[in-house]
């Protein structure tokens, strides 16, 4: 993508290697790497949990912080868990310095146990990114166990990641510093 700058981050905040949430947050690197952008992911459950808990350090935690800093675009995907996002995205947005999402994009994708925990999008996830200073789409991604049919995402389930993603690279490409023609007055 023209004066795309950086590159795409997925983060899945999934304690479990195969989890819906995941899935989703592979659609999403998908069409976004359909559109020409280069992708990557950290998949915090893979992790060593004292270097999440800042307890030690670690090659692999270190590597991923880093990511989050050069990232552009960032897809953060997690399961709801006592009505808000995994503990694992906790401890980890815990060692992003402040402002650290400052100027980047973020797609918020949730999945839960039912329709019940929707709210945990608008009410957990978005205030957890804007606090470091990210700017989600509109649209966000929240996924109930109903619209998996034969342990695959539906087709509107499918189309709202697809919006969603749309969304982000709208928002980049305003966003990008080649794209500003601001005129000065004097």
């Amino acid at each position: 993508m023209a004066g795309f700058e950086g590159f795409v981050l997925g983060v899945s905040a999934s304690p479990s290697r195969a989890s819906r949430s995941r899935e989703l947050l592979d659609a999403a690197l998908e069409r976004l790497a359909a559109a020409g952008l280069a992708t990557k992911r950290v998949d915090l459950e893979r992790l060593p949990a004292e270097a999440l808990l800042g307890r030690a350090s670690d090659a692999a935690l270190t590597e991923a912080l880093q990511w989050v800093a050069g990232a552009r675009l960032i897809v953060v995907a997690t399961p709801v868990y006592r009505a808000t996002y995994s503990g694992l995205l906790k401890v980890f947005f815990d060692l992003l310095p402040n402002g650290a999402l400052a100027g980047k994009i973020v797609v918020p994708i949730v999945t839960g146990g039912s329709a019940a925990h929707q709210l945990a999008l608008d009410h957990g996830l978005r205030p957890l990114v804007q606090s470091l200073g990210g700017l989600t789409v509109a649209t966000g991604v929240y996924a109930a166990p109903e619209q998996f049919a034969n342990g695959r995402p539906d087709a509107a389930l499918l189309a709202r990641v697809e919006r969603a993603a749309l969304e982000a690279l709208q928002l980049t490409a305003l966003a990008s510093p080649s794209s500003a023609s601001f005129a000065t007055h004097p």
